[in-house]
Order: structure tokens, then C-alpha cells, then sequence
């Protein structure tokens, strides 16, 4: 079987012909060329792909100590400083927590729901105070990194909340019966009184001994962080979150992953390392795979991870849907494609988008993508076809760790979401703005610019009064200029009694005019 070449087929044959629902999943590490790559397969397919390189600044989870710079109640937040390029942003007003018994947990299992609001304007913050901050969104274009003053620090499946006085388990775990077995649990442990816990998702099915470990983990760790407190003045960094590597295993390692592949013997001995601290059960291997090929070759992802950058995914039924990220929201637009239907207009539209809803959330992660989503699914007349589309959006939304909020869709077809947004996505992470367009996609076209390219000439005949003139420009302009403008420039040079000499320039950008006298 070729990785992703054939994966969802591959999904459909396990449930369809042999009943099998469960997920095989495989977590592949490949480090080269200073840059090191996660890519996590779930039956063969490419559900999320993150990259790490040692020039990017990483915040999120950080704990620093900082100084308020600036505080405006105006706007209810502060600038702290915290040591890095750009100040931190803090809302003065933040949601705190309270003694609930469920709450949902994020990527990094923080707890994002409460109940109650705390004003830190209570406590008149002021210009030059110190405070304790965590980094809880990474610094994004110009913007500052978001800063609350909420820690929390995480093991593998329970979250330490300091400070807090809550125990409470991921809503993620919907098993009635698995909640109060865990309730139980709980109860019998000696927890700290002076932090609360969370249950993290992975905690499902997990012994009294695995949760004591973790909680004896984050006791000690909390230690540590408060010795550093004392120890440091601000700005300065308390406590480091865990790299790439670290941070993927002990959020996405679970029972149904089948293998850990890497391509470096340094790597599979910090994989090892790691797995003895925080899964000292697990029994596995991580499977060295070296040679001239790459990992992510051999695995034929490679070509699946280049596709992850481009506007156009095609869908399985032959429709496709287009994704424009912008700074402002993403915009995705589904289309029919070469998909021509069934019978009639509204089932080829209602296939059409169950396909492209599961396609979209799995886009949605393995692209990293937060903030405001908007989704225009193909326009369907029959109210119970839109509930059913919306119901496989929820649906495959589910599977996502990062907190997303779904409005219904509306009669136009259209679905608003949003989703958290804690780093930046995976497209700018590789790539950068474009310097000619400046991020608009689009440049002038070839008329524009020879039509510009006359004005040009004209200007500089008026105001230098010169008999010759060299004109250098894209290729494309100067055979335009040449060909179709030629008796445009004859009657330019007739009427100024000059001489214009057009120069092709292949080094030079379409937008670009360089006029010598």
C-alpha cells in the first residue's frame, strides 16, 4: 500500500468490506537541512504536518516574567514586556477559572470555558509591575504575542492549573461511564490544594497509577517554574515549552498509533528518552528507516505535502474547492468541478458538499488555519440536505484539538466558523509575501504596463526635451511596445522629433520601467 497515494479508498475498503472503524495511525520524524518535519498519517492518509526551524521564535506555552509597559483601559489590556522583539498583549479582563466539572481541553489542554470573569483592573495594575505570563497565541504579522495570566502547565493526560481549585475532565470524553470511573479515580487521589487538574482527552481509560505519575510530574515541574520566579528578574524566560518533536508525541501519541518512524539515530534516541518520561508503559519501538531515499518519499507524501500549499484541492467525486487564506479570514469556495451528478441539480450539489466538508476539516488542520473561517458550499434548495452537510462539517470538525466554533449555515450556503488560532499556519510558516505584489496574487498585465510605458515616455520627452530615449522593460512589454504599439511610438517620435530605442530586459519584473535619456 503507497501512503496517501490511496488513502482514502484504502478508508473506505476498511469499513466498507471488512467493518473495521478503528485508526491506524503512523507518526513519521524527518530532520534535515536545519528543518524538522512531523508528519502524522491516520489509514494511510495525511491528516497533519507541522515544521519546525531553529531561526523561528517559538512562544507558545512559554511562561515569562515580565513588566506592564503601558496599560489602557481604553481597551482593557496592557503591553507587557516579556524580553522578546515585541511586546506581549494582556487583556486586563480574562475569563478565570472556576470549581466546574467540565471543561474542554486545547492543543495544549488550557482550559478555554468558564463561568466567571475577573477584572485584573481590581488589582490596579500599573506601569513597571511585574507579572507572571504565559503565551498563549504567537506573535502573528506585526502583532504582539497574546499573553494570559492564567498558567497552565500539561502532562500527557492531565493538565495543572496553579492556583486553581478545580478537578475537571476534557468534555471530549463523552463516555458517561468513563467520566465516573475517572471522577472516582480522582477522588481517591491526594491532589494539591493549591492547583487544580483537568483530565486531559487522553486520559480516557487510563489507571490511578498513570494519572498519580502525571500529577507527581506537574507538582515537581510547578516547583521548578517557582523557583525560577524567585530566582530571575524581569524580562526574563521562566520555563521553556517543550520542542516540536516532545510537544507532537505527547499530544498525539496514542493507543491506535501503530509506529513511530524516524530518519536519525539522534532523533530516535530523544524519541526514546521522552517515551521512558512520559509513557514508561509503552513497550514499542521507534523504527529507524535511513538510506538515499527520503522518509517522507518512501512514505509518498512528499507530493501530498506540496499540494497542502496550492489554492485547489479535488475532491474524491471530482469537484474541488478553492481556499484563499487572507489576513482578515479564509475563504473557501466549493465547486462541482468535473463532478456532473447523479440525477438531478441539488443531489449533485448535496454529494458535492458531504465531500467537501470532510475534505475542508481535514484541510483545516493539516494547514493550520485560525481565526475566521467562511465556507461556500454549493447553494442547495432543500433544507434537510444543508442540515445534513452541516452535520458532516460537525462531524469531521470533531477530530480537530483545537477549539472551533461552527454557526449554521445560512440560506446562501454559507458556514462561519472560527478556530483557534495559536500559531501561525503552516503557509506562513514556509512561505513569505511576495515583494512585487505585496500580497495581492496579481500583477499588471502586459497592456497596462505598455500602455504605462507610453505615458512614461511621453513625461520624459515633455520635461527633459531630450532626442533619444532608452526604454528598458520586461520582455513581454517590449515586444508588446514593438509589435502592436509600434505606430503609437512613430507618431511619439514624429511628434517630439525623437528617437526611442525599446531595450528587453529578461532580468527585470513585469512591473518595472527603467527610462534612460
Amino acid at each position: 500500500m503507497r501512503f496517501c497515494q490511496k488513502g482514502l479508498q484504502f478508508q473506505k475498503w476498511c469499513i466498507e468490506e471488512k467493518g473495521d472503524y478503528s485508526v491506524k495511525k503512523v507518526i513519521l520524524i524527518s530532520q534535515e537541512s536545519r528543518e524538522v518535519r512531523i508528519a502524522i498519517l491516520e489509514n494511510a492518509l495525511l491528516e497533519e504536518f507541522y515544521i519546525e526551524r531553529p531561526e523561528a521564535l517559538k512562544l507558545y506555552g512559554n511562561i515569562y516574567k515580565g513588566i506592564v509597559k503601558a496599560v489602557l483601559p481604553g481597551i482593557g489590556a496592557a503591553f507587557v514586556n516579556i524580553g522578546t522583539e515585541k511586546d506581549g498583549f494582556l487583556y486586563l479582563e480574562e475569563e478565570s477559572l472556576t470549581d466546574i466539572d467540565d471543561v474542554p481541553n486545547s492543543f495544549l489542554g488550557i482550559p478555554l470555558v468558564a463561568k466567571q470573569k475577573k477584572t485584573f483592573n481590581d488589582e490596579k495594575m500599573k506601569v513597571g509591575q511585574e507579572v507572571i505570563v504565559q503565551v498563549v497565541k504567537e506573535s502573528i504579522r506585526n502583532k504582539g504575542p497574546r499573553l494570559t495570566r492564567r498558567i497552565s502547565t500539561p502532562a500527557r493526560y492531565v493538565v495543572m492549573i496553579p492556583g486553581g481549585k478545580m478537578v475537571g475532565i476534557s468534555r471530549r470524553l463523552e463516555n458517561q461511564k468513563e467520566r465516573e470511573r475517572i471522577k472516582r479515580i480522582l477522588k481517591e487521589i491526594n491532589i494539591p490544594s493549591d492547583a487544580g487538574f483537568i483530565v486531559r482527552t487522553a486520559g480516557g481509560g487510563k489507571s490511578k497509577q498513570e494519572f498519580i505519575r502525571d500529577i507527581k510530574y506537574l507538582t515537581q515541574k510547578w516547583k521548578q517554574i517557582r523557583h525560577e520566579i524567585r530566582r530571575k528578574k524581569a524580562p526574563s524566560l521562566i520555563y521553556q515549552e517543550l520542542g516540536l518533536i516532545e510537544r507532537i508525541i505527547r499530544d498525539n501519541f496514542t493507543e491506535d498509533t501503530a509506529e513511530i518512524v524516524v530518519d536519525r539515530k539522534d532523533i530516535q534516541k530523544k524519541v526514546h528518552k521522552f517515551l521512558r518520561t512520559y509513557l514508561p508503559r509503552y513497550k514499542g519501538g521507534v523504527k529507524l528507516v535511513q538510506g538515499k531515499e527520503s522518509l517522507f518519499d518512501k512514505y509518498n507524501i512528499e507530493k501530498e505535502i506540496e499540494r497542502t500549499f496550492r489554492r485547489k484541492v479535488t475532491l474524491q467525486c471530482g469537484g474541488h474547492v478553492v481556499i484563499e487564506q487572507t489576513e482578515g479570514l479564509v475563504s473557501i469556495d466549493v465547486n462541482s468541478g468535473k463532478f456532473t451528478g447523479v440525477s438531478n441539480l441539488e443531489e449533485t450539489a448535496f454529494r458535492t458538499n458531504c465531500d467537501a466538508a470532510r475534505e475542508i476539516a481535514r484541510q483545516i488542520r493539516l494547514r493550520d488555519m485560525g481565526g475566521i473561517i467562511i465556507i461556500d458550499f454549493i447553494d442547495m434548495d432543500k433544507y434537510e440536505n444543508r442540515k445534513k452537510v452541516f452535520r458532516v462539517l460537525e462531524e469531521s470538525v470533531k477530530r480537530d484539538r483545537a477549539k472551533t466554533n461552527i454557526l449554521q449555515i445560512s440560506k446562501l450556503g454559507l458556514v462561519e466558523m472560527t478556530r483557534q488560532r495559536m500559531r501561525p499556519s503552516l503557509e506562513s510558516a514556509v512561505y513569505e509575501m511576495c515583494p512585487y505584489c505585496e500580497g495581492r496574487g496579481v500583477v499588471k498585465s502586459v497592456i497596462t504596463m505598455s500602455i504605462k510605458a507610453i505615458r512614461e515616455i511621453r513625461k520624459a520627452l515633455v520635461s527633459k526635451g531630450r532626442k533619444k530615449v532608452e526604454v528598458k522593460v520586461h520582455p513581454r512589454v517590449a515586444e508588446r511596445l514593438i509589435n502592436q504599439e509600434k505606430k503609437v511610438l512613430k507618431a511619439i517620435e514624429w511628434e517630439y522629433k525623437s528617437k526611442i530605442l525599446i531595450l528587453s530586459q529578461p532580468q527585470m519584473h513585469i512591473e518595472d520601467i527603467n527610462i534612460s535619456l
